[in-house]
């Protein structure tokens, strides 16, 4: 893995127009719907935009990547949560030329698959307790909206047609079908598409800086108080009416809250005592971010499913999995019940492919031991820029981490929405892209920073990214 920049390759990509001779950031402000992006900022200013330009990246290599002008950026944030075992990992893309020369496509509609039934068994043999059997979907979003699904058809199936709702946490992010965006907790995310699927109640987070003052201090007395919520919900709602409960095991959104002591214990009691069953959503924590394979086991519980996507090919193709218990599968196991569900691309041979050399790379270069062995080193560096005005809070876990900016930090007060609006969108965001990091300016709650490297990064990596948001932070100060 490359530590230093390196010339960008004459191909037309770092040319930097399209096969129709157009400016790349030009056909992108004309022609490309970009996700979660404010196109305003784009447009030309004649038009109201502010006419900054479309950031066009065209090549990546370890945790480095090169824009259409050859200059090189620190990816902090592993695409998106995604590329785990790093960029240019040329014997991933090697298998899947190979799959797909071998066999291109075919569905799992009655009907297997070599690099499907290998990758199934070998989740299987990582996952914890009896969760072996693996439903392959394309991506997080289409895990979770599966996962609610099953829950529903399987209470259903064994006499409790009842239960059918859910409960997760407030600002926490599911993903974006209709069921997981009832599953998320941001409302802002959601009220330009309600009426959503009912049924989705929330609880409060675990985010420790915001907890009820008289539990700051008493991290395993906010764990039970934050778990017994979730039992209050069942109660509230009548615990023959609540299928499942979905938890992250670091929350993302709102900037990574990590569980507080003896939190998982006390939700695993609950989900027992009333017949809930705990969905893992480790969409982002698994694969190594927290250290594990699956974060559940960093923290010390089993859930009945796992739902992840993003880090099983390292992004290299889409590929999401649903991991369910034996428990979940036996009412499907013997005569004409059906799981009338399923997507055309869902363990799609060549993202199976993928798979398997991504893990390959996990088990030959020990990247889990990696994390475990680094993450204090990355936490201290971050740690170090608490003594700074703006900084409040540096939280998460393994190599998956927030920080938290505040206005006052004696009192932890917040910027309001204007000032949040400048301070993050006005300026952070291109303040640390120009600096050289990407990484993720996040609005979902209070303002954060977000950082999730990709597992190959070490102490000089998380030195240097220390220094870029030492300096962007503190010309954000004098702007503020």
């Amino acid at each position: 893995m490359t530590t230093t920049s390196q010339p960008v390759p004459d191909t037309s990509a770092s040319s930097g127009r399209t096969p129709r001779g157009t400016p790349y950031g030009d056909a992108a402000r004309d022609h490309l719907w970009m996700h979660f992006t404010r196109h305003s900022v784009f447009e030309d200013t004649g038009r109201g935009g502010l006419g900054q330009h479309v950031p066009v990246i065209v090549r990546g290599e370890g945790w480095t990547v090169w824009d259409e002008h050859g200059r090189e950026y620190i990816d902090g944030l592993a695409g998106l949560f995604v590329n785990n075992a790093g960029h240019g990992r040329t014997e991933i893309a090697d298998a899947m030329a190979r799959q797909a020369r071998e066999l291109a496509f075919f569905p799992l509609w009655s009907y297997a698959h070599p690099r499907a039934v290998e990758l199934a068994e070998r989740l299987a043999a990582h996952a914890p307790g009896d969760l072996d059997r693996v439903f392959f979907t394309t991506g997080g979003g289409d895990a979770v909206e599966t996962a609610w699904k099953l829950a529903k058809q399987y209470f259903k199936l064994t006499g409790k047609p009842t239960k059918h709702k859910v409960i997760s946490r407030a600002v926490a992010y599911h993903g974006t079908p209709a069921g997981a965006l009832s599953i998320t907790g941001i409302p802002a995310a959601k009220a330009d598409f309600e009426p959503l699927v009912p049924g989705a109640h929330k609880v409060p987070n675990t985010n420790m800086y915001r907890a009820p003052e008289h539990l700051r201090e008493d991290e395993k007395a906010f764990g039970r108080w934050a778990a017994d919520r979730i039992a209050e919900a069942i109660e509230f709602e009548g615990p023959e009416t609540v299928a499942a409960v979905f938890l992250e095991p670091v929350q993302n959104s709102g900037g990574c809250f990590p569980p507080p002591a003896g939190y998982f214990e006390r939700v695993r009691e609950i989900c027992d005592t009333y017949d809930v069953l705990l969905v893992s959503d480790e969409t982002i924590c698994a694969f190594g971010r927290i250290g594990s394979m699956f974060a559940c086991e960093d923290f010390g519980y089993v859930p009945d499913i796992i739902t992840t996507a993003k880090g099983v090919t390292s992004g290299y193709a889409p590929l999401g999995v649903v991991l369910a218990s034996e428990r979940l599968f036996e009412p499907f196991r013997t005569g004409t019940t059906t799981f009338l569900h399923g997507y055309t691309f869902g363990g799609h041979p060549v993202s199976c492919a993928a798979a398997m050399a991504n893990l390959d790379i996990f088990e030959r270069e020990g990247l889990n031991d990696r994390v475990r062995e680094n993450a204090p080193h990355f936490r201290a560096a971050l740690d170090r820029l608490l003594d700074l005005p703006l900084v409040g809070d540096v939280r998460g876990a393994g190599y998956f981490y927030g920080i938290e900016l505040v206005k006052d930090k004696a009192t932890r007060e917040t910027f309001d929405e204007d000032e949040s609006e400048r301070l993050l969108r006005g300026f952070l965001s291109r303040a640390l892209f120009e600096a050289g990091l990407y990484c993720r300016a996040d609005d979902r709650g209070d303002p954060v920073i977000q950082l999730a490297p990709p597992l190959t990064m070490g102490p000089e990596q998380f030195d240097d990214i220390e220094s870029r948001l030492r300096g962007v932070i503190v010309e954000a100060e004098k702007r503020l």
